[in-house]
């Protein structure tokens, strides 16, 4: 299938795609702070600068955009054009992914991974989060 934007549209699509502060993630922030969890910001300090840290309960989250880190779901296929390009950048994007949660586990910290398609589903997020959070 032949993509339906010029070069420079889609050029200027994803020049606005932003690593933090995504819609996803602004959904599970503020689903987390009403329940009452408080928590830091992409800590720099720690790999892979994840989005949300509980420094006293050791644990973190990285929301992913299903598309950007290739998740299984419907939403999260690769494209059908110039896959000599897209394989290998979602590939590095997954390899990436998992050395960062590695190297935190590592260090002691307990990792979740919260993709974009579970933000369609709220109250199975939510128990997920606070099991998550609550262990």
């Amino acid at each position: 299938m032949a993509d339906n934007r010029t070069q420079q549209q889609r050029s200027e699509t994803m020049r606005a795609v932003r690593g933090k502060d995504t819609g996803p993630e602004w959904f599970v922030r503020r689903l987390l702070h009403g329940q009452g969890y408080r928590y830091r910001l992409h800590d720099p300090r720690l790999p892979g600068k994840p989005d949300l840290v509980f420094a006293s309960k050791g644990k973190v989250i990285f929301v992913h955009g299903c598309f950007w880190h290739a998740h299984g779901c419907r939403y999260g296929q690769a494209p059908k054009s110039k896959l000599d390009y897209w394989l290998p950048k979602l590939e590095a994007n997954k390899g990436r992914d998992r050395e960062k949660a590695s190297q935190l586990r590592a260090l002691g910290w307990s990792v979740v991974t919260v993709w974009q398609c579970e933000t369609l589903s709220p109250k199975r997020l939510s128990r997920k989060l606070q099991r998550f959070l609550d262990s």
